[in-house]
């Protein structure tokens, strides 16, 4: 720790309370000591605005193109703006995060070339595209912290040497050499440019199948596995940071038990991935053995796709499950379904993985064309892609549709204090239009077919415990159930409207539109059937005067969407937070906090400590730990959001191995058993859920097990 500054020392002293109080003036002390002996210090002087322009212009800082779209009189507007709203960080962490990890530095990393004002202004130019009334509402958004992009976005807007704005991808690999070659040049070309990777490897014959004109078998799932978990350490960003990537097998795949005692810390090293993430597609039809306690078949993804025709991933498993079972021509194998769902919580116990996605929750609300087969590195992405076929050059003969993710998130705080929540809304999805519009990765043919045909985006939320605790609602309460479900409807029809008004104005919908559940309105149903308004008086109060939508809104917007279309193929998606949750002082994504005063180790200072945000004796009573939290309260309000979110959630489960007694009504001991993780996860998918994130154990001894932090694909 370095002597000749203060703001450590003052903020460490924030964790030891005085008088049975905890001291948080020390942290608003360690703000202020911080940018007088190091951001005041190490800021870059200039003496004016045009020259800090031309000095980052002419020494390949910031890109030149979208600066040229403005005249520099609209920029000093802009600046002027920016200027008159005295932004100011509210803890000494979101001041740290903001300079150590997201403001330009000079080549030497001396001094600071960006104020916060200067990376929003940047932002708000870029996204705009020479648009000067967009410009000043995305920097109003963002000023106000109502709208926070993603990080590789907020990163790398205008910067002249830059990665990619958008946060991960998602590939398949179908059953032949020629994919998995293709696949795993994919990863190492994804991983070099950012982000993490999602491939599902449901579609590849199992290790002993036949491979037609040998005598071999083939080997299986496994070393595929390590040789894309190989690429990904390989292509780490110049060693900037380890390359991320989860791999999806479907629970019907007869490696699946191979499949996960790969991730066990005591696996062979032949087989052991250290790494890469795992991930489990599960069909209905596992939870109905489970629940009946019998016998499971998995099936040989070769003979499955002999019999119908298309990979094993596009079969539906549980409506095809008995015939599966009866037809002959398909290799099967037959283990205990609870065997398995005991196998995969004792994993999670142990690691935190495999993420579960519920397939056909997710593909039964999907109001898209086709047929969601996967998930992310953060498991909120769920779209539809098709399958490419390569030929023996390495070439498409068909060209498939992969996926590229592009997120932001609205602060549920300072959202709910927007002056217009719809304006707010259409500048957040223009914003990541342009996103969408300007990303090209055409060293990955599929993501790019995707990304071009179906322009799709993920709008999402942090900070709802904050928002919670702030008006003095418990976490999981009815009341709190009631807020999220209107928050929520309100996202999802303001992302409509504006993606509907963008299609009226480009004259351009996203590829087969016209076969969705938007086109023939079926989507629209439960909105023009039944009033989605506030239930609770208090929830009532909160949403004040804003305009919530009737029933004949709905029908007016159905009818809007009908006739001109949507541009997005996806609007929303709620993904996991990390630093860029405490730039916003806010708790991360919309689940609860984890601690009163967290606790970060950063690399290279030791521990910093960060206040649940607006903690105050008034707040105290409504941060309970999610480690001390039923965790079917976060299930409910999961599922509360998910009614209106079109992709997915990270939902995160937060256990302790020593479980307070009193939590769940079938706990008759303290011991987190196997049987705790299966029951939830039964509760989870009935709640119509579509996937489950990480399961994070605090152990006896304070450490978290599972406690991966996503930064590929954080918001």
């Amino acid at each position: 720790m370095t002597n000749d500054v203060t703001y450590f020392k003052l903020n460490n002293e924030i964790n030891r309370p005085v008088n049975g109080q905890i001291p948080l003036n020390k942290d608003k002390e360690a703000l202020a000591a911080f940018f007088k002996e190091n951001v005041e210090l190490k800021t870059k002087k200039f003496a004016s605005l045009r020259e800090k322009i031309d000095f980052l212009l002419d020494n390949d800082y910031i890109e030149r193109p979208f600066i040229e779209k403005y005249s520099f009189d609209f920029i000093e507007q802009l600046y002027q703006f920016l200027d008159e709203q005295n932004f100011q960080f509210k803890s000494f962490m979101a001041a740290y995060k903001y300079y150590s990890q997201y403001a330009l530095k000079s080549n030497d990393g001396t001094e600071y070339l960006e104020s916060y004002e200067d990376r929003v202004a940047f932002n708000a130019l870029y996204f705009a595209d020479g648009d000067e009334a967009l410009a000043l509402s995305l920097a109003d958004e963002m000023i106000h912290q109502r709208y926070q992009p993603a990080t590789p976005s907020f990163l790398n807007a205008g910067r002249k040497r830059r990665g990619e704005l958008v946060s991960c991808f998602l590939i398949q690999v179908t059953d032949d050499m020629n994919s998995i070659g293709r696949s795993i040049n994919s990863a190492l070309q994804l991983s070099r440019i950012g982000g993490g990777v999602g491939i599902t490897l449901s579609n590849l014959r199992e290790a002993g199948a036949p491979i037609k004109g040998y005598d071999g078998a083939a080997s299986g799932v496994v070393p595929v596995m390590k040789l894309f978990e190989d690429s990904f350490s390989y292509s780490n960003q110049l060693g900037q940071r380890q390359g991320a990537g989860v791999v999806y097998l479907n629970v019907f795949h007869p490696d699946i038990e191979v499949f996960l005692s790969a991730k066990k810390e005591n696996a062979d090293e032949k087989i052991r991935v250290k790494t890469l993430s795992l991930g489990v597609i599960v069909p209905d039809k596992f939870y109905e053995l489970t629940r009946k306690n019998e016998d499971m078949y998995l099936f040989s993804p070769y003979s499955v796709e002999k019999e119908y025709g298309v990979p094993f991933s596009y079969v539906d498993i549980t409506a095809e499950y008995d015939n599966m079972v009866a037809n002959p021509n398909i290799r099967k194998q037959k283990i205990k379904a609870r065997d398995l769902e005991n196998e995969i919580s004792k994993l999670q116990q142990e690691s935190g993985y495999p993420y579960i996605v519920n397939i056909d929750t997710a593909n039964r609300s999907n109001p898209i064309d086709g047929k969601i087969i996967m998930s992310n590195l953060c498991s909120e992405i769920l779209q539809v892609q098709t399958p490419s076929v390569l030929g023996d050059q390495q070439e498409y003969d068909v060209l498939g549709t992969d996926i590229s993710c592009n997120l932001g998130s609205t602060n549920i705080v300072n959202l709910m204090d927007s002056p217009d929540f719809g304006k707010s809304i259409d500048a957040m999805v223009r914003a990541l239009t342009f996103v969408t519009d300007s990303s090209h990765i055409e060293v990955v043919p599929s993501i790019n077919n995707g990304n071009h045909l179906n322009h799709t985006i993920g709008l999402g939320a942090m900070g709802l415990h904050t928002y919670l605790a702030k008006n003095h609602m418990m976490y999981g309460s009815e009341e709190s159930i009631d807020f999220t479900n209107i928050y929520f409807m309100l996202l999802n029809y303001w992302t409509l409207v504006a993606s509907n008004q963008i299609a009226k104005e480009r004259g351009a919908v996203f590829h087969n539109f016209e076969k969705s559940a938007y086109a023939d309105g079926s989507y629209f149903d439960k909105y023009v059937t039944g009033e989605f308004q506030p239930k609770f008086d208090k929830v009532k109060a909160l949403f004040g005067d804003m305009f919530i939508p009737s029933a004949a809104d709905w029908a007016a917007l159905k009818a809007d969407i009908q006739k001109y279309g949507l541009y997005h193929q996806n609007r929303l998606a709620v993904a996991p937070n990390g630093s860029i949750s405490y730039i916003n002082d806010t708790s991360a994504s919309i689940h609860p906090i984890t601690r009163l005063i967290e606790e970060r180790q950063e690399k290279k200072i030791g521990k910093v400590y960060y206040p649940a945000p607006y903690l105050a004796n008034d707040t105290l009573p409504y941060y309970t730990s999610a480690y001390d939290m039923d965790m079917r309260k976060v299930i409910d309000i999961y599922a509360a959001a998910q009614t209106h979110v079109d992709q997915g959630m990270s939902l995160t489960l937060f256990m302790r191995s020593e479980i307070p007694v009193g939590i769940y009504e079938w706990k008759h001991g303290t011991k987190q058993t196997t049987r705790d993780l299966n029951i939830l996860r039964h509760y989870a998918f009935n709640k119509g859920i579509k996937s489950i994130y990480y399961v994070r154990t605090f152990t006896d001894d304070a450490e978290e097990i599972g406690s991966n932090q996503c930064e590929s694909c954080v918001i």
